[in-house]
C-alpha cells in the first residue's frame, strides 16, 4: 500500500507541474533590430504572440535573429542572439529574472581566436543536466577550412560549440559538428539518459533542408545525418514536447509559411499544418517552458489578459 501510495503521489506531482507550465517561443519579426519578441502556447500547436519586444539589441551590429532562450536550474533565464549579419565574431547575452528585466547586455568573442571568421550565426542554448553545465551551439565560416558543396567559400558553416556554468567564463571554442556539408541552425533535445536529437539544417546547394541526427552524449560523436524531413528551403527549427510525442516547427521561407511536423521516433515524420497556428510575422527561435505565474506577470507587464 505504502508503495502505491508513493507511485500515485509521483505521478499527481508531475501532473501538478505539468499543469503549472506553459510553452514559451522565442521569436524576431523583420528589422530585426526591433528586438526580443515572444509567443505562448498551453498546448504547443497554438500559439499567441505579445505586441510589443522584451529586449532591444545593444550589443554587436545591434540586430537581434535567432533568439534562443532557457532557464537554468537557478531560475535564472539565459538568452543568446545573433548579433549581426557578418564580420561578427560572436554573439549576444543577457539575462532575467523574470524575462521582463534584463541585465546589461555582453557580446561573447566565440570566434575572435579566427581572424577570418565571416559570422557566427543563431547560437543555441542547451542545458547540460548531467554535466551541470550550459552547452551553446552555434554555425560560422571559416573560408578554406572545409571541403564544400555548390556554396561560395563565405557561405561554407560548420557547427562550433563553448561550455559554460556561470555565463562568466566560456570554453575554448571547438568544433561540435561536421558531416562534410554546409551546417547552420541546429537545436539539440534531450530524450532520456543516453539518448540525444540535433535538429540541423543542411545548408548546401542545392539542398537547404532540415535533417536529424543521434548521439549518446550531449558533445557526440553523432551518428550519420538522415534523410531530410522537410522539403528544400526550409531553416530554422524548434522543438517541443506535447504528449508523447514532438512537435518541431521550421520556416518554410520559400513557401512564405511557418510549417510543423510531428513524430514519435525522430524517424518519421507527419506534417501537421492544418493542426497548428502560428502568429504571422514570426521569425524562428527556440521554445522552452516558463510556469503559469511567469506568464501571468508577462501578460500583466504588457497589459493583456
Amino acid at each position: 500500500m505504502k508503495r502505491i501510495s508513493i507511485i500515485f503521489f509521483t505521478v499527481l506531482l508531475t501532473a501538478c507541474s505539468a499543469e503549472k507550465s506553459v510553452y514559451m517561443f522565442t521569436s524576431f519579426h523583420e528589422p530585426a533590430t526591433d528586438g526580443l519578441r515572444l509567443m505562448y502556447s498551453t498546448d504547443a500547436y497554438h500559439w499567441k504572440a505579445f505586441d510589443t519586444t522584451f529586449l532591444k539589441p545593444e550589443v554587436g551590429q545591434k540586430v537581434m535573429r535567432d533568439p534562443s532562450m532557457i532557464q537554468g536550474p537557478d531560475g535564472i533565464f539565459h538568452l543568446v542572439w545573433t548579433s549581426g549579419w557578418n564580420k561578427d565574431k560572436g554573439f549576444g547575452y543577457a539575462s532575467s529574472k523574470d524575462i521582463i528585466h534584463w541585465s546589461e547586455e555582453r557580446f561573447i568573442p566565440v570566434m575572435e581566436h579566427e581572424p577570418t571568421t565571416v559570422n557566427v550565426w543563431a547560437p543555441e542554448l542547451f542545458y547540460d543536466d548531467e554535466g551541470k553545465q550550459y552547452i551553446i551551439i552555434w554555425a560560422s565560416c571559416v573560408p578554406g577550412r572545409f571541403a564544400k558543396g555548390e556554396e561560395a567559400e563565405d557561405n561554407n558553416h560548420r557547427l562550433y560549440y563553448t561550455t559554460t556554468k556561470d555565463f562568466k567564463t566560456f570554453s575554448p571554442s571547438k568544433l561540435f559538428f561536421d558531416q562534410g556539408f554546409s551546417a547552420i541552425d541546429a537545436t539539440m533535445i534531450k530524450r532520456g539518459k543516453d539518448d540525444y536529437v540535433l535538429v540541423v539544417k543542411d545548408n548546401t546547394r542545392p539542398n537547404r533542408n532540415i535533417k536529424v541526427c543521434f548521439a549518446k552524449s550531449p558533445l557526440g560523436p553523432f551518428t550519420q545525418a538522415s534523410q531530410p524531413f522537410t522539403d528544400n528551403f526550409c531553416e530554422g527549427p524548434g522543438v517541443a514536447k506535447a504528449g508523447n510525442e514532438w512537435l518541431i516547427y521550421f520556416d518554410a521561407y520559400r513557401a512564405k509559411r511557418y510549417s510543423a511536423v510531428r513524430t514519435s521516433d525522430f524517424k518519421t515524420f507527419e506534417n501537421v499544418d492544418s493542426l497548428t497556428s502560428v502568429p504571422e510575422g514570426h521569425k524562428h527561435g527556440t521554445i522552452f517552458m516558463v510556469s503559469k505565474k511567469t506568464l501571468k506577470n508577462l501578460k500583466k507587464h504588457v497589459g493583456t489578459n
